[in-house]
């Protein structure tokens, strides 16, 4: 099978206004992937499942990655001149600028015809609030149908495109979505019907309070300052 690199070559010339770009993989695996933006996504998706070289026809996983907006500290060298005209002094300076986040979808493909694989290809959004939309490759490998709704439901990214774009996992009233970083689960979870162990301490705060028994006083609740003396 061509290199990762080869492939992005041959994608650029066939479409040249795209915008490819080779993401490296530091871990172990040195699974690399193609990052692919959304404008061209669907058409070089159809290339890599058609091209006779490649016939990429199976995607065996489909998965979503939230990126939070994260701080990037910078630093830069500089000399400095010695008044005393003394050997000039290395500087250290820091900046600091903060990278927006975004979110990213991941598709891994192998050729069922050619016998190779991965190819891993990624999409990636605007951001995490109002720029959450990547072109579905559902009608390109039908295999991507639940697990697009999946990572719709999970991470909140919209597929459009998608034939049956609707929550998987969580219910149709559910809010949020419970795979992003910043995502904090309810203390109330009156919907469990069997809450146990931790969920039931937690839910226990939102349970009303048992009635008094008649002719016995409610137990006061204890005094903070007294029972420190």
């Amino acid at each position: 099978m061509e290199t990762l690199e080869q492939i992005r070559d041959r994608l650029l010339a066939r479409f040249p206004a795209a915008k490819i770009e080779l993401v490296t993989n530091p871990g172990p695996a040195a699974e690399h992937s193609l990052l692919l933006e959304a404008a061209t996504a669907l058409e070089i998706a159809t290339f890599l499942r058609d091209d006779d070289a490649l016939r990429l026809d199976y995607c065996s996983n489909a998965t979503g990655i939230d990126w939070p907006d994260k701080e990037i500290v910078e630093t830069t060298k500089k000399s400095v001149p010695d008044p005393a005209g003394g050997p000039a002094k290395i500087i250290e300076e820091k900046t600091k600028h903060l990278q927006p986040g975004y979110l990213e979808t991941v598709y891994h493909l192998y050729s069922m015809a050619r016998k190779h694989g991965p190819v891993v290809i990624r999409l990636r959004t605007g951001n995490r609030s109002d720029q959450v939309t990547l072109p579905s490759l559902t009608p390109v490998w039908r295999s991507c149908d639940f697990q697009e709704r999946e990572i719709y439901d999970l991470y909140g990214i919209r597929f459009s495109g998608h034939p049956d774009l609707r929550r998987l996992l969580m219910w149709d009233g559910f809010e949020d979505h419970p795979m992003r970083k910043d995502y904090v689960a309810p203390d109330d979870f009156e919907w469990e019907p069997t809450p146990h162990g931790s969920v039931l301490d937690r839910a226990k705060a939102h349970y009303p309070a048992p009635p008094a028994e008649p002719g016995v006083a409610a137990t006061p609740p204890p005094n903070p300052t007294e029972a420190k003396s």
